[in-house]
């Protein structure tokens, strides 16, 4: 008898169910709702006029903007960088550069009377590219040796970026023989050199105790190098940086590599050329007159060019050789700086 009852209870809320009464809404005792034909002779509510806001009402936010466009995230093939990934160098354009006078050591030897080679305006455009880099990093890679055999090598490296910022540095000649200097915007042409120099111990080096290591083409470690840093973006080395120029606001990437670097270093600095064309000059006169009678050989004229010089504090042993150790700058020393280095001879 109790199954019974169960049974008809059971589809007694079926049927509720299916006639939709227990999904209806409660209507207040003494108002019956409206239904069928009597529904559209029933009076339209009274409007309630809305409350003022207090003064000291907080502001309604502003409707949210669902659209698909604000919702839409931008999307890049490339990998997205944290901020404070890259190091920023700034810029160095100084208008002395510009235009230098200095004598011409050549004519004067002739004749030291002839005025109109002594302290002649020599004028160029100067111009400087916008630089960025990574820390140096360090990654491991099967390196042909001897007897074509394979071996394991650390190599250095160094992702970076170049950026043609425009306004290059132009003298102008006024009428009364004074220059002002005026920007101009063109493409400029990266032809980089990069040096890596290891210093000892954080003090001064005996002459010829600094290690120099020139940049050294490493083919088969820039796959690698590609699949950890972005494999999506196309990285130059520096000899395919030369075969394109930079148009302004255009921004090319970079990668420069090592190997072999002594692992007992403890401070370093990369040179970087190719940066920006600025150079000056210094000529011996008593060195240009050996050299005309015969005395002697030596150059008479030193060129220097202006290069970027980046400086790196590694704290660690020659024993376990992290990229994790490296550190910019050097204490006591700037993280960078703009220097003149003698390009020749």
């Amino acid at each position: 008898m109790k199954h019974l009852v169960h049974i008809t209870a059971v589809v007694a809320l079926a049927l509720a169910l299916a006639d939709g009464r227990l999904w209806a809404q409660p209507v207040p005792a003494g108002k019956p709702r409206a239904t069928g034909p009597a529904a559209a002779k029933a009076p339209a509510a009274k409007a309630v006029p809305a409350k003022a806001p207090a003064a000291n009402a907080p502001a309604a936010p502003p409707p949210v903007n669902l659209s698909a466009a604000a919702l839409a995230v931008p999307t890049s093939p490339y990998r997205r960088l944290a901020p404070g990934v890259f190091e920023s160098v700034d810029l160095d354009q100084q208008t002395p550069d510009v235009v230098r006078k200095a004598d011409i050591t050549e004519l004067l030897e002739k004749d030291p009377s002839f005025d109109r080679a002594k302290d002649v305006s020599f004028r160029q455009d100067i111009w400087v590219l916008q630089f960025r880099f990574k820390p140096i990093r360090m990654i491991w890679a099967d390196i042909p040796g001897n007897e074509g055999r394979m071996q394991r090598e650390q190599i250095w490296y160094m992702v970076y970026t170049v950026t043609n910022p425009g306004k290059v540095l132009h003298p102008v000649e006024d009428a009364d023989k004074t220059y002002k200097v005026e920007s101009v915007d063109k493409p400029i042409r990266f032809i980089p050199v990069f040096t890596l120099e290891v210093h000892d111990w954080l003090k001064d080096e005996a002459p010829g105790s600094a290690k120099v290591y020139s940049e050294k083409q490493v083919p088969v470690a820039v796959p690698a190098i590609r699949a950890r840093e972005d494999k999506n973006r196309q990285f130059l080395s520096t000899v395919e940086m030369p075969n394109k120029e930079i148009a302004v606001g255009e921004t090319l990437w970079g990668i420069v590599t090592w190997d072999n670097v002594d692992p007992r270093n403890v401070w370093f600095s990369v040179y970087v050329e190719g940066l920006t064309n600025a150079y000056r000059w210094k000529d011996d006169a008593a060195k240009y007159d050996d050299a005309v009678k015969g005395r002697a050989r030596a150059p008479y004229r030193e060129l220097y060019a202006k290069v970027l010089k980046l400086n790196f504090w590694r704290p660690g042993d020659e024993y376990s050789v992290k990229e994790a150790q490296v550190r910019c700058g050097v204490p006591g020393q700037p993280d960078y700086e703009w220097v003149w280095r003698r390009a020749f001879p």
